[in-house]
């Protein structure tokens, strides 16, 4: 049977039936009972463009989350923020930080293209070299890195020298930056100095196929391709495809699962979430339909700014923000009287969770059309 042939034949999942299965294993249907570990471990990571959002993130999905056990695992370097999938910074373990790198590496090196202009004449192996160096010796900010490497390459673009470090070399961000309530400028070293571990092999293409497949399937092949920032995972889909079963959706893309992963009844209710920016939810799919409505296209981001999100049944339906005394909530539509208890009920479970010694208000602002 060709691959067409079971595309046909594949059961249909329509979009209420993915949105509850994704978000399920994106750990929204209820809180969870583990531990921040287990959760940044389980969502193969959390984006992390800003200090806050993992902590929203981890707010929104845990039952009894404290932020202070997100900082303390940063401060113990269990976790570090790191520049991975689709080359934007990620909250990763330790573990993962030296495995999924390496994997995403040809992405980065394919992104130092962009940059050969301002690179001309500069010998990348040795920028590598003079970069780690530089970082394991001391901490550097990207100023830094920039000054010191531009008295070896005075010709060069000194944005396009920081550039290429950053991409040659696993380069993690050390704390304080990235602990809840703490201040600290992007000063970064290479994971394997930070960690005191050397690096390890890439972990393979199948292997991380099913760690996304178990926390953002069912999935296409385009789909992981877009959460990953990689080309070519076809082949790695084929070779598991016995391990694995398939669906399609109502346009009739092929998706492929877990056999035993959860696929909850689509009536299955979903409660309000309160969202970061840049959440990963939103942000792993080709095909975004199973949590964001098409009239919402769009709606969660103005220009190179990204805003809160708030679901409601499952799906974008506002963004909310706070201010210096209140969460402000800002519904896309109109709003059930139950619905706008729900999320009442939602935000002071957040606003509990993030912020217990400080008190808000909770206000619904114009409803945006």
């Amino acid at each position: 049977m060709t691959n067409t042939q079971r595309s046909v034949t594949a059961p249909h999942l329509g979009i209420r039936a993915l949105n509850r299965a994704t978000l399920d294993r994106q750990l929204l249907l209820r809180p969870a009972r583990i531990s921040a570990a287990a959760a940044v471990e389980h969502l193969v990571g959390l984006q992390a463009q800003n200090v806050k959002p993992p902590y929203y993130a981890l707010a929104a999905r845990l039952d009894g989350f404290a932020p202070e056990a997100l900082s303390r695992l940063m401060a113990d370097r269990e976790v570090v923020r790191i520049v991975t999938l689709r080359s934007t910074i990620h909250t990763h373990t330790a573990d993962d930080c030296l495995t999924l790198r390496p994997l995403v590496q040809p992405a980065r090196d394919r992104e130092l293209t962009n940059f050969r202009k301002g690179l001309a004449g500069v010998d990348l192996d040795r920028l590598a070299a003079l970069a780690r160096d530089l970082v394991e010796t001391e901490p550097r900010t990207m100023k830094q890195l920039r000054e010191a490497l531009l008295k070896e390459w005075p010709d060069a673009d000194p944005q396009a020298l920081a550039v290429a470090a950053r991409c040659r070399l696993p380069l993690v961000q050390v704390t304080p930056r990235g602990l809840w309530g703490r201040s600290g400028q992007v000063t970064l070293t290479t994971a394997e100095h930070w960690l005191g571990r050397p690096a390890e092999p890439a972990a393979t293409p199948d292997a991380v196929v099913l760690r996304y497949l178990a926390s953002f399937g069912p999935a296409s092949v385009r789909d992981m391709q877009t959460w990953a920032g990689l080309t070519r995972l076809r082949d790695a889909f084929e070779r598991l495809r016995p391990r694995l079963v398939t669906f399609r959706d109502e346009s009739g893309v092929e998706l492929f699962d877990l056999p035993d992963a959860p696929r909850p009844d689509p009536d299955t209710p979903a409660p309000p979430r309160f969202l970061p920016e840049f959440d990963n939810l939103l942000l792993s799919h080709a095909d975004r339909t199973r949590v964001v409505p098409p009239e919402y296209r769009g709606r969660a981001w103005q220009g190179n700014i990204a805003h809160c999100t708030l679901l409601v049944d499952g799906f974008l339906a506002g963004l909310w923000r706070l201010e210096e005394h209140a969460l402000v909530i800002e519904p896309f539509g109109r709003l059930t009287a139950a619905q706008r208890e729900e999320v009442t009920a939602e935000g002071e479970r957040m606003l509990r969770t993030t912020h217990p010694k400080t008190p808000y208000d909770i206000r619904f602002g114009v409803v945006r059309g």
